[in-house]
């Protein structure tokens, strides 16, 4: 059995297909922009708690202790 579209139907489907198309590149878009934006926060923290460990380092050596090795 053979089933045939009316044109109706195929520009209905062409329309479809480019609204998800469109869609999708959308939300390709700001899933990328979020993933960037995540990377960014990650490096930032990174450096923040690098240098908080370099405080925390020096102000022990103010106070006269010594880091203790911490063992894992």
């Amino acid at each position: 059995m053979k089933t045939t579209m009316s044109k109706t139907d195929c520009k209905a489907a062409r329309d479809m297909t480019e609204v998800m198309e469109t869609t999708m590149q959308q939300l390709q878009g700001r899933f990328q922009a979020i993933s960037e934006q995540l990377e960014s926060k990650i490096d930032q923290m990174g450096t923040r708690i690098v240098d908080l460990e370099k405080n925390v380092a020096e102000l022990m050596e103010q106070a006269g202790m010594e880091e203790q090795p911490s063992s894992k």
